[in-house]
C-alpha cells in the first residue's frame, strides 16, 4: 500500500490537482486554471477494517445509513473510525450535498466489451446538467485512480472506435448518432494514451472533482474504479 508521504510527492507529479489543507479549503477553492482536482489529504485514525467486516456485506454494492453504522459493536479503533464517517458526512451536509458511505464487494453488473464500457470500472467522466461537483473518499480497501486530461482521448473520438460505433447506430445522420452516444453514456468515457501514468486517490484523503456541465471553466476530472480482484476485501467509500 501506498504511504502518505508516498502519495503526496507523486501527487505533486499532477499539475491539474491541488493539495488543499482544510475541508473548507477543499470546497470553497475554485476550479480554475486548468485545475481539476483538488485533494485534501489526511491520515485517519481508527479501524476501518473492522468496520467493513463487522458490515459483513454481500456482492455488490450496499449503501451504509448512520443508523446501522451507531448500531455495530466496535473496539475503541472502529469506534474512532465509526465517528470520523459520520462526521465526514455531516461536514458535507451542512454544505447542501448528500453523501453517501458505500460498502463496495465487486461488482455485479456484466461488464461489456472495450468498445461499449460505461461501467464505473471504465476511466470516465461525472456530468450533470448544472454546476456540480464529485466529493469521494476511499477509508478501506482498493482506491479509485485518475488520469490527467493530457493523456487520455475520448473513446468515440478514436477513429477505429468511432467507425465502429457508427456500425452499431446504423444511421447516417450525425445529430442522430451523438444522440445516441449521449444517451448510452458513450461520450463520456476514455482511452488512456500509450504514455498515460495514473495516480491514486489513496486511502484517507478527500477529494473534490471537477465534473462535466455546461459552462465548466475547466476539463473535468478522468477517473476510474479499481479493478475487482479475486480475493480482494470489500472497499468503503463515501461519495457525493
Amino acid at each position: 500500500m501506498t504511504s502518505f508521504s508516498e502519495l503526496l510527492d507523486s501527487l505533486q507529479d499532477y499539475p491539474r490537482i491541488k493539495i488543499v489543507g482544510s475541508f473548507e479549503e477543499l470546497v470553497e477553492t475554485p476550479m480554475r486554471n486548468g485545475i481539476n482536482a483538488l485533494c485534501w489529504p489526511r491520515e485517519l485514525a481508527g479501524d476501518f477494517g473492522e468496520i467493513v467486516e463487522k458490515l459483513a456485506v454481500g456482492k455488490g454494492i450496499t449503501s451504509i445509513d448512520e443508523a446501522r453504522l451507531r448500531t455495530l459493536d466496535l473496539s475503541d479503533a472502529g469506534g474512532v473510525a465509526r465517528e470520523i464517517l459520520l462526521q465526514d458526512q455531516e461536514l458535507l451536509r451542512a454544505r447542501d450535498l448528500q453523501p453517501s458511505l458505500d460498502c463496495i464487494h465487486g461488482y455485479v453488473n456484466e461488464i461489456e466489451p472495450e468498445l461499449l464500457r460505461t461501467d464505473v470500472q471504465s476511466w470516465h467522466v461525472d456530468s450533470a446538467t448544472v454546476e456540480a461537483d464529485t466529493y469521494l473518499c476511499t477509508y478501506f480497501g482498493a482506491t479509485s485512480e485518475g488520469l490527467s486530461n493530457e493523456e487520455v482521448r475520448r473513446r468515440v473520438d478514436v477513429p477505429e472506435f468511432r467507425a465502429e460505433l457508427r456500425n452499431i447506430y446504423g444511421g447516417a445522420d450525425d445529430e442522430g448518432f451523438r444522440e445516441f452516444l449521449h444517451e448510452h453514456y458513450l461520450d463520456l468515457h476514455y482511452t488512456p494514451l500509450q504514455h498515460a501514468l495514473p495516480f491514486s486517490f489513496g486511502v484517507g484523503p478527500l477529494w473534490r472533482i471537477a465534473t462535466e456541465y455546461p459552462g465548466s471553466p475547466v476539463p473535468p476530472c478522468v477517473h476510474r474504479a479499481p479493478e475487482t480482484l479475486a480475493g480482494q476485501p470489500p472497499r468503503l467509500l463515501l461519495i457525493s
